[in-house]
């Protein structure tokens, strides 16, 4: 797990450590010490932490004139045992909502299994987003049945196109607009 780095290609578009509305405005990096692990498994530097010892995640990108963004994540979403999703809510999502973003795409192809607990959080946060959305894209097929058996997929968008969208060929407005395409057309 040391080896998969957030997704890095769009860091002349935006970069999260520099953008003054950011949870994580200053946040500095090493190259070299690994001061983050899920278990006994330690995870690439540049992720970046919010609270919980199992879920870690990089904001990829924001576009605060159309409200939305694009958070890659990695590790074990456990509501369970950390309430992940209380501490992703109050340390990330809240702060992003406060700047108007109101249209969240999950990558979750390294999300590893998740636990649930009680879907308030989600639906706090689905409410919140007003006329926008949460989808989740690339989630492992046992994660997403982990989600539905939970009903939180009632809240966050899984399935269909959003299985195996091809995001990393896309520039960031390209997976936006696919995306929001697809969210329109399921809601006609």
């Amino acid at each position: 797990m040391h080896e998969i780095e957030p997704f890095y290609r769009w860091r002349d578009d935006y970069i999260s450590s520099e953008d003054e509305r950011s949870p994580f405005y200053n946040q500095e990096y090493s190259e070299f010490e690994y001061d983050k692990k899920v278990y006994n498994f330690l995870l690439h530097p540049q992720w970046d932490y919010f609270g919980s010892d199992t879920l870690y995640l990089k904001i990829l990108y924001t576009d605060y004139e159309q409200g939305f963004a694009i958070i890659e994540m990695i590790g074990e979403w456990n509501d369970a045992i950390d309430n992940d999703i209380m501490l992703l809510k109050r340390e990330v999502i809240d702060l992003m909502l406060a700047d108007d973003i109101t249209k969240f795409i999950l990558i979750g192809e390294n999300i590893l299994n998740f636990h649930s607990s009680d879907d308030s959080y989600y639906e706090e946060w689905f409410q919140d987003v007003d006329d926008g959305w949460i989808v989740g894209i690339n989630f492992r097929q046992h994660v997403i049945e982990e989600f539905r058996q939970a009903d939180i997929d009632y809240f966050i968008n899984f399935g269909g196109n959003f299985d195996e969208l091809s995001w990393r060929v896309l520039k960031p407005i390209q997976l936006f607009h696919t995306v929001e395409n697809n969210m329109q057309n399921r809601l006609t």
